[in-house]
C-alpha cells in the first residue's frame, strides 16, 4: 500500500496549522486539504497530490520553516 502524505508528514502534524496552509499556499480550504493529505478526494474515492500540488507544499513547508527561522532570529 502506497504510504500517505500525512504518514510522511506524521513528525509535524500536530505542529503545522493545516488551515493556514491550505487557503495561504493552495487557497483551498482545510478540509480540502485534510482529504488530500488521507489520500481522499471529497467524494471518497481516490485523491492523492498531484505533481504539482505536491511541489507546492513541499514549498509552503520551505517557506514556513523559513518564517520560524526568521522569527527565532529576532529572538
Amino acid at each position: 500500500m502506497e504510504e500517505t502524505m500525512k504518514s510522511k508528514l506524521n513528525d509535524i502534524l500536530l505542529s503545522i496549522t493545516w488551515r493556514d496552509i491550505a487557503r495561504r499556499y493552495f487557497g483551498k480550504s482545510s478540509s480540502w486539504l485534510y482529504h488530500k493529505m488521507d489520500g481522499i478526494d471529497g467524494n471518497g474515492g481516490s485523491g492523492k497530490f498531484s505533481d504539482d500540488e505536491q511541489e507546492t507544499l513541499k514549498n509552503a513547508l520551505y517557506d514556513l520553516s523559513e518564517r520560524i527561522k526568521a522569527a527565532a532570529d529576532n529572538l
